[in-house]
């Protein structure tokens, strides 16, 4: 049998094996970054990207299988940092007023993603990719979409799990959020950054409590009857 050595990988300066890994990760996602927020990622080139890095191919095959491999982390590192940035806060203020809480987690949000606008740009509106790659950015925005989804329910209850709103109401927050934030920092939104997260909580809270009302009235109204109903039958009558 093959002997495993407990010896640690050596050092260098004092830097470990592990951490300059980390560092040339690191170093190959921003490059990578630089691409993708400039759209320029259908032309990119493994040599392009270690070129802006400062590292040869062996350390980018060291750590990726491909380019697509490479953006890919690229975007479930954005998508990670906001998740968690979104829940601490949350989970924070948990015990607090509503106000408090949505004020909380878009404050989070928006400043996740507004400290670095190459990280916005990308999560938010897209690169010029493969469709594998195109595939995967959408299942990470809609992870992230259920992620403030559980939190909406937990502040306002479970009347919009049995109403059509729960369909469409997610959507229509986080792709507002996002427009909103690309805006911001394309100058055409002309507020301060405070003012971008005090006014996207409003919106939040207005969509939020408005949805919730009209929900609870549905059920209360009609509580044999599927959902929405009403308002399709005054469309029809109208």
């Amino acid at each position: 049998m093959k002997r495993v050595s407990s010896t640690p990988a050596r050092s260098y300066g004092g830097v470990s094996a592990t951490d300059r890994k980390l560092e040339r990760r690191r170093r190959l996602t921003d490059a990578a970054l630089d691409v993708m927020a400039a759209d320029e990622w259908r032309s990119a080139t493994v040599e392009q990207i270690c070129s802006s890095a400062g590292l040869n191919k062996r350390y980018f095959y060291e750590g990726f299988a491909g380019l697509d491999e490479l953006a890919s982390a690229v975007v479930d590192d954005i998508a990670d940092e906001v998740r968690d940035a979104t829940l601490a806060a949350f989970a924070g203020v948990a015990d607090q007023p509503l106000e408090r809480q949505a004020l909380a987690s878009v404050d989070a949000l928006v400043r996740v993603l507004v400290r670095d606008p190459r990280r916005a740009r990308v999560l938010l509106s897209g690169f010029a990719a493969t469709t594998s790659l195109g595939q995967h950015r959408e299942e990470v925005l809609s992870g992230l979409t259920s992620v403030l989804t559980r939190q909406a329910r937990a502040v306002h209850g479970v009347e919009l799990k049995r109403d059509p709103l729960a369909q469409i109401t997610p959507a229509f927050v986080v792709g507002g959020t996002a427009e909103a934030i690309l805006a911001y920092l394309d100058g055409t939104a002309r507020i301060t950054l405070d003012q971008l997260v005090t006014e996207l909580t409003t919106l939040w809270l207005i969509t939020g409590n408005g949805a919730a009302e009209v929900a609870r009235a549905r059920l209360g109204r009609r509580p044999e009857s599927e959902p929405g109903s009403d308002v399709r039958d005054q469309h029809r009558n109208g």
